[in-house]
This record gives C-alpha cells, structure tokens and sequence, in this order.
C-alpha cells in the first residue's frame, strides 16, 4: 500500500494544501510550528476516522485541536492511495453536522461502501490503536502506549486459537520442494546468454551510431547545393548578360572600323592631322597669290619674249645673214645680240615659273579637294553630317572620346567576364563538392538506417528476453523463498508452537541489531512489552541505557510489531511514518538509522522533520528521496 496525494480543505492552520507523495522515501521538510504534526495527524484522520469527544473532553481532543482557522464548514478533505494495483480517493467531512465518508475506486471509476470489512481489507487488518503503535511513529513518541499490550495479546490469542500458528512442518516442506522443481522446470537459463550478447551487440551499434561519420548532414548539404545552383544561375546569368553587352559594345566599335584605344586615338590623330592640312591648303587656296604671281609670271614672259624678238630682229638687219656659223657670230658677238639672248632666256625662265605656279596651284586645289573628300565621309559616317568645320572637328573628337570610354569599359567588362567565369568555375567545383558530400551522407544514411533498424530488432529481442528474465528472476526469488521458507522452517521448528513473544523477541532483536550497526543485537520483550537489551551477565533495562539508545529500541519493537501484523509483502504494508522520529539520534546513529531503514522496508516511507540534515545526509549517501517543503 502507498499513499499518492492529499488535498486539505481545512484542517488546522492548512486550507485549500495539495501534497503529493512519491514511492520509496518521502521527507517532509518544515521549521517548527510550519504544520508537520497537522499534516501527518491529518493522515492519520483520513484512514481511520476523527470522532468528536463528549463533555468536558471534547474541550482538548483532536477534533477541537484541528478544526480549520478559516472557514471551519470547510472541515476534511481527501485522500487517495493504491493497494494491491488499484487506486482509492478517500473523502471525509469532519464536520459534526454534515459528517461523511466516501470512497471511490478510481481504477473501475465506481463507488465502494465502506464497510468495516472493506475498511479492515483496505488497511490491512491495522486498527487505530496498532497503528499508532506501530507504523506511525509520533514526534518524541517511539515507546508504545499501553493500548498496546491489549492488542498483541488479542493477536496472539487469534494466532494460537486459529491454528494458523500450528504448522505441519512435513507437510509444508514437501509442498515446498514440489513447488521449487515445478519452479526449476519453467526456467530458461539461456535467456540470460541471448540477452547479454544482445545488449553488447546494442552498445557497440550505439557507439558506431554516435560516429561523427554519422551525423545527419545531409539537409544541410542540400541547402548548401541548393544555394550554390541559385548562385550559380545568377553568376551565369550576369556573365550571359555581361558577354551581350560586350559583344554590342565590340560590334559598336568593329562597326566604327575600331579594334581598341590605340586605334581609336590613331584614327582620331590623322583625321586631326587632315583636318589641320585640309585648312592650311584652303586658307592657301582662298588667298590667291599663286594665280596672280603665276599671271605676272607670264606678262613679263611675253613682255621679255617680245623684247628679245625686236632686239634679235634689230641686230639682223644691223647685220645681214651671210651663213649660220655668221649669224651666231654677229648675234652673240655684239651687245644687242647678247641682250636679245638674255631676254629670250629671261622670257623662257619667266614662262617656266608662271607655268609652275599654275600647275602647284592646281595641284594644292586637288589636294585640298581629296582631303575634302575624306574628311566629308569621316564626319557623315560618323557624325551624320559631312559639313567641315571647327564644330564638326570638336564633335568628331567627343564622338572619339565616346568611343574610348566604350572601349575602356569594354576591357573592364571583359575583365569582369573572365572574373565571372573563375567565379562560375569555383562555384560548379562546389556543386560536384556538394553532390559528393550528398551522395556520402545518402550512403552513410543508409548505413545508418540498416545499423537503427537491426538496433531497434535488438532491443525489441531484449524486451521479449527482459519479460523472461524478468520471469526468470520472480521464478528464481521464488525459489530462493522456498530455501528461506525451507531454511526458516527447519530452523523455527523446535520453536514454532511456542509465545508469540518469542517471534516479536527474534524480530525485534533483528531489527535492533541493523538499527544500531551491530552496537545491540539482542533484546527481550516480556509479556508485559517491557524492554531489556541481553548482555553476558545480565538483562538490562532499556530505560538504563542513552536516550538515543533507548529510541532506537523502541523503534525496532515498533516496527518488529508492524512487520509481524502485517507481513513482510511490501505490497500488503502500510507506509511507514515518522514525525521528529530522530531528534535525540546523532549524526552518525542517524546515518546508520537512514541507511537501515532503505535497505530494510521496501514499503513507502514518509518522515516529516524541521532539521535539514537529514535531506543533506540523504544526499550525501546517494539514497533516493522525495522532498516535500511545507
């Protein structure tokens, strides 16, 4: 039996508390005055009942000690509990006038009428008195009261009356042994092999499992790849984008007859060289000199011409022609001939000048006619327009400037084309990184999946193999109860018709000796419950040993008591309760007594204290517990 939880609508200083229990050991932790005896005098009402006294006692009994501070038509609460697999809320009101108990099976969801046979069933056979004597164990109160003594003599008067002390030893061994070989036959001793190899075989898959080699990086991998194609598609849509504006700009400038700057500022230099040519022969030819000159030329050519006919003319009929070797000789042998001769040649000379003049005229017009002609096509194809002028040169230039930007920007472009490309280059290196990585992890995945799934039929084979070991261990602790069973009986059955003093004596002197650590390992109970610890010498009256020795006496016939009534089924015991059980222990007849008592009960515990130390000696000694601060 267990306690789960507790709900006080009122009871004393509480209203409205909830506390919730745990198996095994429970401390409840309170400063003096905080409500421990409330709450475990609260416990004890909700099992057995508060009656209000009559007359003048009713002035100091329990029901007038707790009745709530606040709101006292708010008088009970509840109680739920498990026994025997199944759960049961306990709920009473306190109050005179609207008294009740109901109890509730919460397992079936129905109601029980709580009969005093379901009641004496559901407590285990305790009655109030036995269990204050026994299992709950009052601040400063672990000697019996002398309600006591009335109620072991009732036991052991039923114990003997019933028979059940009278056991034939024969006969209960054969059951025994019968019993242990029907046990031994349902055994499977290899069912412990399977499960140890299957276990070993389930660590090292958990140990291959926890390989880093194994780490789910596959979703990672995938969004990584799936950025880089994005990235990928971008960078090639920018180069794509890129090489189009490039091969406009080229097809701009090839268009243009241009390859790069240099033929661009080349161009750009001899059409500034024609230019400059074009306008120094037009300025040339605008002047005119060279027509006029080359028109004097030819005036003084005839003027000198017609000179030297007159004078050649005049010296012949000075001197009559006799024979060509005279003429020469009279023209040439005298002044007027040799004048006439001068002239004809000056007239020849002025006629070859004026005839060059007109050719170099003539020629410069050319000139300036076909340098006309290439700066007329220069500026039409370039500008739209093939009038020459300053303007028209200042334009072409700017026109040029355009086309070196353009070229400039066409060799950046390029350059960021080629950066592209190493870019689009490192980012597919990535991709096939990527694929490969995807295409590890998918395998190791796999391998992984194959290691999970044959884990998981390991542990499935485990469980089966946990429910017949598990099997195996109630066979086998049933079976080393038989041997106990065996053992006790062949050991009590010199003794097993005698007092039931003697059982309480064994017990008690059993339980004495764990509590102490081995300090006592005897004591005697007489008929009348009076306690003597057995020396060599002498029997010793407990009440002549230390306070804290004496306690620790008192506790052991207390739960000696507890554990004959009820039995040793944990399932069957009431939870054991203690409230300041230890104030007078010391530390370490503390730790002794903590120790004992976990090792001893597997029935629920529940110790209410206002010291701390016991939580901390729990703690210190690596023994479970539940902490309940109130």
């Amino acid at each position: 039996m267990r306690l789960i939880d507790l709900h006080i609508d009122g009871f004393g200083k509480f209203h409205d508390l909830d506390v919730r229990f745990e198996d095994g050991l429970n401390v409840v932790y309170g400063r003096n005055e905080a409500g421990k005896s409330t709450l475990h005098t609260f416990i004890r009402c909700m099992l057995f009942g508060l009656e209000r006294g009559r007359g003048r006692a009713s002035k100091n009994d329990l029901y007038s000690r707790y009745e709530p501070w606040q709101n006292r038509a708010l008088y009970g609460g509840r109680l739920r509990l498990e026994k025997d697999g199944t759960v049961y809320r306990i709920e009473r009101i306190f109050q005179k006038e609207q008294k009740s108990l109901t109890i509730v099976n919460e397992t079936s969801g129905k109601k029980v009428d709580p009969t005093p046979a379901f009641m004496d069933s559901l407590l285990g056979g305790l009655t109030e008195t036995t269990y204050n004597n026994t299992i709950s164990i009052g601040q400063l109160k672990s000697a019996t009261d002398g309600g006591m003594v009335a109620e072991l003599r009732n036991y052991i008067a039923n114990m003997n009356t019933s028979g059940n002390m009278a056991l034939n030893i024969t006969k209960a061994t054969a059951h025994l042994k019968a019993k242990r070989k029907e046990f031994e036959r349902q055994l499977v001793p290899e069912a412990a092999r399977s499960y140890t190899a299957l276990i070993s075989e389930i660590h090292s898959l958990e140990k291959e499992i926890a390989a880093p080699e194994y780490e789910n990086q596959l979703g990672a991998y995938q969004n990584i790849r799936s950025q880089v194609k994005s990235l990928l598609t971008e960078k090639q849509e920018e180069r794509e984008a890129l090489l189009q504006k490039i091969s406009r700009g080229r097809q701009a400038l090839s268009g243009a007859q241009f390859t790069d700057e240099a033929s661009i500022d080349a161009y750009r230099r001899e059409t500034r060289e024609t230019f400059q040519k074009y306008e120094a022969l037009t300025r040339d030819s605008q002047s005119g000199w060279r027509t006029l000159a080359a028109a004097a030329v030819c005036i003084l050519a005839v003027l000198t011409g017609v000179a030297a006919i007159l004078a050649f003319l005049q010296n012949i009929q000075a001197f009559p022609l006799v024979g060509t070797l005279d003429i020469l000789t009279r023209l040439f042998g005298n002044a007027s001939g040799i004048a006439a001769a001068l002239l004809a040649i000056l007239c020849g000379l002025f006629l070859v000048a004026g005839i060059f003049l007109l050719v170099k005229d003539k020629s410069l017009k050319k000139d300036a006619a076909m340098l006309s002609k290439i700066l007329q096509e220069t500026f039409s194809r370039h500008l739209g327009d093939s009038a020459i002028s300053e303007e028209a040169m200042q334009a072409f230039e700017a026109r040029m400037d355009e086309y070196l930007r353009l070229s400039q920007v066409l060799v950046r472009s390029e350059q960021s084309a080629k950066e592209e490309e190493a870019a689009i280059a490192s980012l597919k290196e990535r991709e096939v990184t990527c694929d490969d990585a995807i295409s590890r992890q998918q395998r190791s995945q796999w391998e992984l999946e194959k290691k999970l799934d044959r884990m998981t039929s390991c542990k499935d084979q485990v469980e089966t193999l946990k429910t017949t070991l598990a099997e195996n261990e109630r066979i086998r602790e049933e079976i080393s109860a038989i041997d106990l069973a065996l053992d006790t009986m062949t050991e009590l059955s010199g003794t097993i018709r005698s007092s039931f003093g003697l059982y309480l004596n064994k017990t008690a002197s059993d339980l004495v000796s764990g509590i102490t650590g081995g300090i006592y390992d005897s004591i005697s109970v007489d008929e009348n419950l009076n306690l003597f610890l057995n020396t060599p010498t002498k029997l010793i009256p407990v009440d002549q040993v230390s306070s804290g020795a004496m306690d620790q006496v008192y506790l052991a016939l207390r739960l000696s008591a507890a554990r004959l009534i009820q039995g040793n089924d944990a399932s069957g015991q009431m939870p054991l309760i203690f409230d300041d059980s230890f104030v007078l222990y010391d530390d370490e007849r503390l730790r002794t007594a903590l120790r004992w008592l976990t090792q001893t009960f597997d029935c629920q515990i529940i110790m209410f204290t206002c010291h701390r130390r016991e939580a901390q000696m729990l703690t210190a000694e690596q023994i479970p517990y539940h902490l309940i601060s109130i």
